[in-house]
């Protein structure tokens, strides 16, 4: 359970040390688990992330001095105080977030290690050297941006915080953190944290809303902003970056897929299937497959044990430790869900689990969704065309490959494909078709820190978890040296 209701900084981290919001607007953080106000934190105006770009440029300045190897001990050091600190960041992000506490333990391990993975890679941002014959020398250099706007999703707001952070600090960057507006708490400890391990102004957390995100994206003095979120969030950062020019890194929705063919076992496909879903963060993940696509000789094999498989995720507390699935993160977001389950019932398919919300009595003030899966979705039903975000799969039946590969490509999105077959031909095949960043062949839902993660389409530019961040967070310079004599 929580032990800690709060951090003890609430308002804005800029410049080393905290300070109240310009507006003095401070507004309640939720716990959707029970619908209750934890604490009142900050709320940002333009004005105050105009304070946070003039400290990070005077941050910047300092930090991209320190030689690279300094830069990536420091953040190491801050993967151990991550380590040190993950029982009460788990249980902050559990009690702000509506994921279970013993599934945010986990993101604080890999926060831990996206830290010490960059911290790792500061040698590696290389230049190379073009031959120009005996009177020159050309060569590239790799430097940094300058400030980094990072604008973080409420399903893993620790783990975005500490993991994202982790490449452009290597790079030599300063960073500004916007977290989501709702779940700001574990940023906000992080600040209290490490901050100190950083020169002032390189490390900001000026949590806020939309006002906020739209002052970070079309500033002046950011060079870059990345942003993880929904399609429409990353439209408005593009435009708003476009008056700059400045670059930008989006990690934005999915409708993915999971292909099984008619070889695979039923078995493991049905565990898949549930896997992939990620209902223990109650659907909400970019990459969760929320559309199989099951081929018609192992369909009815495959329905037939979803129930049992699904028997695991009980919606429940949080914060307590025995909880398989959390709450929804906010009245807005669990209304929408429902209405995409009243719109599959309404547009005949079939409801094989869940469908509406638990009848615990302790949950009753909380945001909560049992497990839902439905059978028999055809690919004209909105559910099986828009991203929902919330612990809703749909389950269609194939048998011409041609046609389902469309069906798989026809949405806007492209983040994730998973493809269960023995056939390795078909598998290399199939993934090739697929049009989506990320494929798994016979696995599901895992990320493997040093591969590239990213989307096609609209499901973002650019990407993570790989030397390729880290060398995103850079910008190439070209410098040609005249080796000739005099006379």
């Amino acid at each position: 359970m929580l032990d800690k209701p709060a951090p003890t900084g609430r308002s804005l981290y800029i410049g080393g040390s905290w300070r109240h919001p310009l507006s003095g607007r401070y507004v309640a953080t939720l716990n959707p688990g029970t619908n209750e106000a934890i604490c009142d934190v900050a709320e940002a105006s333009a004005a105050d992330v105009d304070a946070a770009v003039t400290a990070a440029r005077e941050g910047f300045k300092a930090w991209r001095q320190v030689p690279p190897l300094e830069r990536g001990r420091i953040l190491k050091a801050m993967a151990v105080v991550v380590r040190e600190n993950a029982r009460e960041l788990a249980a902050l992000d559990a009690a702000n977030c509506g994921n279970p506490v013993r599934e945010m333990l986990g993101d604080a391990a890999i926060a831990a290690a996206q830290l010490d993975f960059f911290g790792g890679l500061v040698t590696e941002m290389k230049g190379d050297t073009i031959p120009m014959g005996p009177d020159a020398l050309n060569l590239t250099v790799r430097q940094p941006l300058g400030v980094v706007a990072r604008i973080l999703a409420f399903n893993h707001p620790f783990m975005f915080c500490a993991g994202k952070m982790a490449a452009p600090l290597a790079a030599g960057n300063a960073v500004i953190i916007k977290p989501p507006e709702q779940a700001p708490l574990s940023s906000l400890r992080l600040a209290e944290l490490v901050g100190h391990l950083l020169p002032e102004g390189v490390f900001s957390v000026v949590p806020g809303g939309r006002e906020a995100g739209a002052a970070l994206a079309s500033h002046p003095g950011i060079d870059k902003v990345a942003l993880i979120g929904s399609v429409q969030a990353g439209r408005a950062v593009m435009k708003a970056a476009s008056d700059t020019i400045k670059p930008v890194l989006l990690e934005l929705g999915g409708k993915n897929a999971l292909i099984a063919y008619r070889d695979a076992d039923p078995e493991r496909v049905a565990a898949a299937v549930v896997a992939g879903m990620n209902f223990t963060w109650c659907g909400q993940s970019c990459g969760s497959t929320s559309r199989a696509f099951i081929h018609r000789d192992i369909y009815d094999a495959v329905l037939s044990r979803l129930p049992e498989k699904l028997s695991g995720y009980v919606p429940g507390i949080p914060t307590d430790e025995g909880t398989t699935m959390g709450a929804i993160v906010s009245r807005a977001q669990h209304a929408r869900i429902l209405d995409f389950i009243a719109s599959a019932k309404a547009d005949g398919a079939r409801l094989l689990c869940g469908g509406g919300v638990p009848d615990d009595p302790r949950l009753a003030k909380g945001f909560y969704v049992e497990p839902t899966i439905f059978a028999d979705v055809t690919p004209q039903m909105r559910i099986a065309r828009e991203e929902i975000f919330g612990p809703v799969l749909s389950v269609l039946p194939w048998s011409d490959e041609a046609q389902m590969l469309e069906t798989v490509n026809a949405v806007e999105y492209g983040l994730t494909c998973s493809i269960w077959t023995n056939d390795l031909v078909r598998a290399h095949r199939t993934a090739l078709a697929a049009e989506a960043g990320f494929v798994w062949i016979n696995e599901v839902a895992k990320h493997f820190l040093g591969t590239p993660f990213g989307g096609w389409k609209q499901s973002g530019i650019g990407r993570e978890e790989c030397l390729g961040e880290l060398i995103a967070f850079t910008q190439e310079k070209n410098i040609h040296v005249s080796l000739k004599l005099p006379g």
